[in-house]
């Protein structure tokens, strides 16, 4: 074991020295100044903010590097953007072999190198756009890599890295207090923070000697309510699939295209809600250890059990999408229930179906907790964007986001997220009932979208940590 550390040390030492000196080189060459690399230690498909970022410096003038696991399909705008070029890093799966700390070892070296390479084979950029977490390796490579090619390094913390990990192997483990110290003392380099809420920044000051500017998760244009002949296509589609959308029912006239939510005539082509419709709850999730969907399972067995006592409440569909660690786990503990009323469904979906779904459904359910009580659920700022209420459960900082009896509840536990669905779907569909105050409050609060949001707070920003000249008609 000794014998083959070393040997991995020697490896990546040799191929340090090999990067560094064609490091040298390309910064001799100069760097691109309307160029940015954004690097994700992670699914660039999961991870929404890191696309918006790019497509957002494109439409300012910037040409975009985008690194990171291509594992799920970004969104297609950016796919098609020819000013956007995405480089997919290898992910290193778990060795078979070894305690637990060497493969992490033998994983944070590979990645080092493995970045390392990337980034120096790419035209060097006036800016390196880094998301934390993942930011071990990552910040001290991307530090690296700026100080040699002239690149200033931007971080945006949307949470702490450490505290992922301390959810699965405890706070005290030796892992989690060297990344800890890692990220503590590497978060020191950047040129520019952003982060994701107030809490956070005053987190960063005053425990980590870093300053950040909050830039909070705003929904992208294409975050709104479904047109009905939309929601339709969608139902129809996913019907395909997932037996939850399907039709309960056969129409009079066989040429009536059905879905469990929806009917569309045959003859005039209009779509309407069916009477009777089920109601359509929606989560999504990464599956992880700060999220705990047993306490959305018990709530539905509680909802199921006032619906056999003879309350007036609809059937429900549940739709919880995602892909993550845990699902397996969560699918096995659905599997077990002996619902009637209720369906349960756990798709992953493409990425333009996933905004149509939220604008389609009836509330929105998030269940993030937070690993460091600092960050806030994009989900929830998605739902919003589509005027969905939201049940949510309550942590550290989620006043910064929801408001209690305004755009959604908060919650404690599966008791209380209980009695808010069977409050809030009472006679439902009433155009008169909670559920629709929620979403006409969240219909006039003229919510700001990301484009704006960003042209106002984080263009500024980047254009002052390092002013660029002006682009000429051949640049």
């Amino acid at each position: 074991m000794a014998a083959s550390c070393v040997a991995l040390l020697a490896v990546a030492a040799s191929l340090l020295l090999l990067l560094l000196l064609v490091s040298w080189k390309r910064w001799r060459q100069g760097r691109g100044k309307w160029h940015v690399i954004i690097v994700v230690l992670g699914d660039l498909g999961r991870s929404p903010r890191m696309q918006y970022h790019a497509l957002s410096f494109v439409k300012s003038g910037f040409s975009v590097t985008l690194l990171g696991f291509c594992n799920s399909r970004p969104y297609d705008e950016l796919l098609q953007n020819n000013r956007i070029q995405i480089v997919s890093l290898t992910e290193l799966q778990k060795l078979p072999v070894g305690p637990y700390v060497f493969q992490y070892g033998v994983k944070v070296v590979f990645q080092s190198v493995h970045l390392l390479w990337k980034l120096i084979c790419r035209e060097p950029a006036a800016y390196i756009f880094l998301q934390n977490p993942p930011g071990l390796p990552a910040i001290a490579v991307c530090w690296l890599v700026g100080c040699l090619c002239g690149s200033k390094l931007i971080i945006d913390w949307h949470n702490y890295g450490y505290s992922i990990m301390g959810l699965v192997h405890g706070p005290s483990h030796c892992l989690v207090v060297l990344a800890k110290w890692y990220e503590k003392l590497c978060g020191r380099l950047s040129h520019l923070n952003l982060c994701v809420t107030n809490s956070m920044r005053e987190d960063l000051a005053e425990n980590w000697g870093i300053k950040a500017v909050t830039v909070y998760d705003k929904p992208a244009s294409f975050f709104k309510e479904t047109p009905l002949d939309l929601q339709h296509q969608l139902f129809m589609k996913l019907g395909r699939t997932y037996s939850a959308f399907k039709a309960r029912s056969e129409p009079l006239d066989p040429a009536t295209e059905r879905s469990a939510f929806t009917e569309r005539d045959a003859q005039s082509g209009v779509v309407t809600h069916l009477r009777g419709r089920p109601a359509l709850l929606v989560s999504s999730t990464s599956w992880t250890e700060d999220e705990d969907f047993s306490i959305l399972l018990a709530a539905l067995e509680k909802f199921e059990q006032l619906i056999l006592d003879g309350e007036s409440l609809p059937s429900l569909v549940c739709v919880i999408t995602g892909k993550g660690p845990l699902k397996e786990y969560y699918s096995g503990l659905i599997s077990q229930k002996r619902f009637q009323h209720i369906q349960v469904c756990t798709p992953w979906l493409e990425a333009e179906d996933y905004p149509l779904l939220l604008g389609s459904a009836d509330l929105g359910v998030c269940l993030h907790k937070s690993s460091s009580g600092l960050d806030l659920p994009m989900k929830v700022v998605d739902m919003f964007g589509c005027c969905l209420p939201v049940c949510a459960v309550n942590f550290r900082c989620l006043h910064e986001l929801m408001k209690h009896e305004e755009n959604g509840l908060v919650f404690e536990d599966s008791e209380e997220l209980a009695a808010q669905l069977q409050m809030l779907f009472s006679k439902f569909p009433d155009p008169a009932g909670k559920l629709n105050q929620f979403r006409k409050n969240l219909r006039e609060s003229e919510q700001l979208r990301w484009d704006e949001s960003w042209k106002q707070m984080v263009l500024p920003l980047v254009m002052d940590t390092w002013p660029l000249e002006p682009k000429t008609e051949c640049s």
